[in-house]
């Protein structure tokens, strides 16, 4: 695993007290499965599925020891080098358009909720999400707390 210089990544171990110790097993498995200093979204939710701990506890990890969460499985943040790759998606399925207006808070939808309805509506969850910037609704409250 190469390491990038601590200086270029404070902000993201800033994000929490420094008094806060990690799970040294919950780091060592980010530092497992991480490449270059970076853990993928995808990776950071099967290393909570194993440990069986809540993703936000593998992200608040994860930015405690200065490794980058990359690669949101909405397309959100994490990619290079535009970080985001979500692309506005039409869709004609007016029921899914409904469920997600129905599910906003304060004008944004969940990351929970967007993955829930991509669950239900049995479309990817780059599509759900592709509706949403379609339908100019932004998703909040990432699940692993990187925005």
């Amino acid at each position: 695993m190469k390491r990038v210089p601590e200086d270029s990544d404070k902000k993201m171990a800033d994000k929490h007290r420094p008094d806060e110790k990690p799970d040294s097993l919950i780091k060592y498995e980010i530092l497992k499965h991480s490449l270059n200093n970076e853990l993928s979204c995808a990776s950071a939710f099967l290393i909570a599925k194993e440990l069986n701990v809540s993703p936000d506890k593998v992200g608040m990890i994860t930015n405690s020891i200065n490794c980058r969460l990359v690669k949101c499985q909405m397309g959100l943040f994490g990619y290079r080098p535009d970080k985001k790759i979500v692309k506005p998606v039409k869709t004609a399925n007016q029921n899914l358009k409904n469920t997600i207006i129905d599910n906003l808070v304060e004008g944004k939808l969940e990351c929970k909720i967007a993955w829930d309805i991509a669950s239900r509506f049995k479309v990817n969850k780059m599509t759900a999400s592709g509706i949403c910037e379609d339908m100019n609704i932004k998703i909040n409250e990432c699940q692993l707390g990187a925005f």
